[in-house]
């Protein structure tokens, strides 16, 4: 007997047939008054949303089966996409009273991690960017989109500098070809929450047809991007993911720009995270970006962020940020104004961008046009102001006095978040629109005077008048009067202890009113719709608006810094010193408990006489902190703000370079000083003129003596290279500090300590000189390490200082040092020669560390065959 087929019934049929085009997204799917999710789909519903898992025999097939109330999508909504997951939002597209058969139903939007204007989803301070990466022959492409604030971005190159841009915009979502899945992964972890595209989306010609199209060009010169072919197919590969993403009204999205990355301050991932600017790998750590960030708007908290990832580079720029900040910081009344009008404003960047997308409601129009409001006096303050760059950004801000002034006379200030809630257009707006309300409204004057001519005709004194949903008005009568109904009056309900009747003039009334309440509906809509198409005119200049106040609001921010903190104004200009007097750590003087004082430090590198200061000193002594508050007082300094020092004279730095020992990378199944070589060569291969190296206790990760042969030559390279870049190197290897006796431009520092029998005071000042020996063993029996532990490791090192005296190391390295100048001159030896061949002939660039271990080993092999035969 042939199997039975199941039966499948037409709304699992309708809801199959939406799913199959959906197969990746989590299905919402509107039966009724409520969201079902079915299958998978309700596994994963009920787990991430913690509500019920039901089941239900859909014609002898079990399905499992969840879901909410409609109206709590806003609230379940945002944990969906926060947990990872693509949401498809399936609606009914017709009214479900007009049709005799199943109700048309269909996706009426996908919500992504990246693609989301849902305020529950978004935060306020970040942008919530799209990006996609398009991996070409020799460069990658990048693109970010925010959909929420209309920003659209492009930028190409290598590996690394597409890794220092997911790192600084950190997308909520990347796209990739489906081709590409391993090398995203292999290029930039797995840390990136990513979405696979067919690989045909990734073509030029298919990029270049859909940005003309999207933007009414027919060529992108106009943007300046027409040069970079593999970002605009990235940029193409995002705008068409929103079209799949059924966002299709995108008017706030009006321009795209190129990431000018040579106008910016290069920072690599490992610096970017060593320094904590805006996020810390330790629990609860404080990052700079916590400290510095004053700003009072959405908007700035999101430019902010920007500046951060972006320092400037040219001189000009951040002096007339600095010129801006200073005059704030001294012009106090005006901060406080400027701030309270600032205070005042929504999220106008992301206001707007609701109005593009059709997703603006009525309250939320009502408070574009009161933050618009506070753009005025915001408006007269700057113009007034005697600074240039604060005049300038008063005479572009744009009052939109029509938009505020057609807003106030069509909409009620109360409007609510549902325009069926009525009450949305003013009063006085259409005449039309008061009569209907009037007929609806004055209802209660109407039902009193019937009720009173009711009781005078009748004689029934406790008549009363109500309504409920079932069958609309009627009048109660007590049982007691029920001898004195008229005739004319039908009977629809009995109770205990009274009936209702309805009369044919309750009738009638009743028809007037609900068809007023049903008409106020579709006028207050249709009204409001007429508004939104109005404004779309204004979405240009109010996205100006929020650009310009979100730049006052950093400033605004800087300037306030700068009063609670003691921050001095640099000095930025085109050397290339670094003078800093009395520096302090931006983070940590928040730490300390109350009463301490933060201990300053003077830094002064330049590319004559100090170029690399070697700093010795015991752990825990403060060195890495000192390394650290250099670099985030020159970036600091090159956002545009104040910096914690006395005086700071600083050359603008054109790259920042850090690497801080054993941060270890072994989940990525590399070992801890492989991580530190890759990191260290990739510094020594991208030094300039206007560098800062940062070298925090390199060589840590393997033996002694390996370790201080590798430090040594590190800081010799750096010393020789032609570049001569700033460094400090902090260390624990004292014998490094023989190495100003060879190289000029090498000083010793170390960061004092004071001795009080047997016990060590950490005095954190940087003094000249070398340290002489470590402290290890004192940090130790700080940390509360066993008494016996302590006197073991004493008595080991009493007899390792008499075996290994440092003079001996020293010694060896200054032996070793001119034997290695010697030794390139004995290149008669035919074997030096093969060697020396081997060497010239590799490919450095393109050779991974494995192969490289291979080849020295091979170069050991020949050294050790000529050892053989000389001896």
């Amino acid at each position: 007997m042939a199997a039975k087929k199941k039966k499948v019934t037409p709304l699992m049929q309708q809801y199959n047939t939406i799913k199959v085009k959906h197969p990746d997204a989590l299905l919402l799917f509107r039966v009724g008054d409520f969201y079902e999710t079915f299958g998978e789909d309700a596994v994963k519903a009920a787990k991430i949303l913690g509500i019920i898992l039901t089941h239900r025999n859909n014609g002898g097939d079990k399905t499992e089966l969840a879901g909410f109330p409609h109206h709590s999508l806003n609230t379940y909504l945002p944990k969906l996409v926060k947990a990872g997951q693509r949401v498809a939002i399936c609606d009914q597209l017709e009214d479900p009273k007009q049709t005799k058969s199943i109700v048309k139903r269909g996706v009426t939007e996908l919500v992504t991690p990246g693609v989301a204007l849902n305020d529950d989803i978004l935060n306020a301070k970040s942008n919530n960017f799209l990006c996609a990466v398009h991996f070409g022959r020799n460069k990658l492409g990048v693109s970010f989109l925010d959909i929420s604030t209309g920003e659209y971005l492009t930028s190409q190159g290598s590996v690394e500098q597409v890794d220092k841009l997911l790192q600084n915009f950190s997308p909520n979502e990347v796209l990739i070809s489906k081709n590409h899945k391993k090398d995203f992964v292999e290029c930039f972890g797995n840390q990136f929450h990513s979405f696979f595209l067919e690989d045909w989306i990734f073509q030029e010609d298919y990029a270049q047809e859909s940005l003309n199209h999207h933007f009414g060009t027919t060529t992108l010169k106009g943007f300046g991007i027409d040069h970079l072919n593999h970002g605009i197919i990235a940029s193409g590969a995002v705008l068409h993911y929103l079209s799949e993403t059924q966002h299709s009204r995108l008017q706030h999205i009006n321009k795209i720009q190129r990431i000018a990355e040579e106008e910016y301050v290069w920072m690599d991932r490992f610096t970017i995270r060593n320094l904590e600017l805006y996020n810390s790998s330790h629990q609860n750590a404080v990052t700079l970006l916590d400290i510095i960030d004053k700003t009072i708007s959405p908007m700035g908290g999101r430019l902010l962020k920007r500046w951060l990832a972006l320092p400037l580079k040219n001189v000009e720029k951040i002096q007339q940020r600095h010129q801006v900040v200073a005059y704030l910081k001294d012009e106090d009344e005006q901060l406080n104004k400027i701030q309270g009008h600032i205070k005042q404003m929504g999220d106008l960047e992301r206001l707007i961008s609701k109005l593009a997308t059709g997703k603006i409601n009525p309250k939320e129009v009502v408070q574009l046009k009161n933050s618009l409001e506070a753009v005025v006096p915001i408006k007269q303050l700057a113009q007034n102001s005697t600074n240039d760059s604060l005049k300038n950004i008063g005479e572009r801000l744009n009052d939109c006095e029509a938009l505020r002034s057609k807003i106030k006379e069509m909409l009620n200030e109360e409007a609510p978040v549902n325009i069926a809630k009525g009450n949305t257009i003013a009063k006085g707006y259409s005449e039309e629109l008061d009569e209907l309300r009037g007929l609806a409204f004055s209802g209660k004057d109407y039902l009193d005077k019937m009720l009173e001519r009711e009781t005078r005709e009748t004689g029934i004194t406790s008549l009363k008048i109500a309504s409920n949903n079932v069958f609309g008005y009627y009048i109660e009568v007590r049982n007691t009067h029920k001898d004195k109904v008229p005739q004319s009056w039908t009977r629809k309900q009995t109770l205990v202890n009274a009936e209702r009747y309805i009369t044919e003039e309750l009738k009638e009334y009743e028809s007037k009113i609900l068809g007023a309440e049903e008409r106020i509906y579709q006028l207050e809509q249709q009204l409001f719709e007429q508004l939104l198409v109005w404004m779309q005119e204004y979405i240009a200049p109010v996205q100006l608006n929020a650009q310009l106040i979100a730049q006052l609001d950093c400033l605004c921010g800087f300037a306030q810094l700068a009063q609670e903190n003691n921050y001095v104004a640099p000095v930025v200009n085109d050397s290339t010193d670094i003078d800093i007097k009395e520096g302090r750590h931006p983070v940590i003087e928040k730490q300390l408990p109350i009463g301490d004082a933060y201990v300053t430090n003077d830094v002064l590198l330049n590319r004559e006489e100090q170029q690399i200061i070697m700093i010795t000193g015991p752990n825990m002594s403060g060195k890495s902190a000192l390394l650290r508050q250099t670099a985030l007082i020159v970036l600091l300094a090159q956002m545009g703000s104040f910096v914690p020092a006395s005086e700071a004279n600083l050359g603008v730095v054109d790259k920042i370079f850090t690497r801080v020992g054993a941060s270890d990378n072994i989940s990525m199944g590399e070992s801890t000083f492989m991580v530190e070589m890759n990191e260290t060569a990739s510094i020594l291969n991208n030094l300039s003129e206007r560098s800062l190296v940062l070298l925090d206790e390199i060589g840590r990760g393997t033996s002694t003596y390996d370790g201080i042969s590798i430090a040594w030559a590190i800081s010799e390279y750096l010393h020789e290279h032609p570049a001569k870049a700033k460094t400090l190197f902090a260390t624990h290897y004292h014998e490094l500090n023989d190495m100003t006796n060879t190289f000029g431009r090498i000083k010793n520092y170390n960061v004092s300590v004071k001795e009080l029998e047997n016990n060590v005071i950490f005095l954190r000042k940087l003094v000249p000189g070398g340290s002489e020996h470590s402290f290890g063993i004192h940090v130790a029996k700080m940390a509360g390490m066993p008494q016996q532990v302590i006197q073991k490791a004493n008595k080991i090192l009493k007899k390792l200082e008499k075996s290994h005296s440092s003079e001996e190391v020293s010694d060896k390295l200054q032996a070793s040092q001119n034997e290695m100048q010697l030794s390139f001159f004995n290149l008669d030896d035919p074997l030096l020669e093969e060697i020396k061949e081997e060497i010239l002939h590799l490919d450095i660039d393109t050779l991974t560390p494995v192969e490289a271990l291979m080849k020295l080993n091979e170069i050991k092999r020949l050294l050790g065959k000529k050892k053989k035969a000389s001896s």
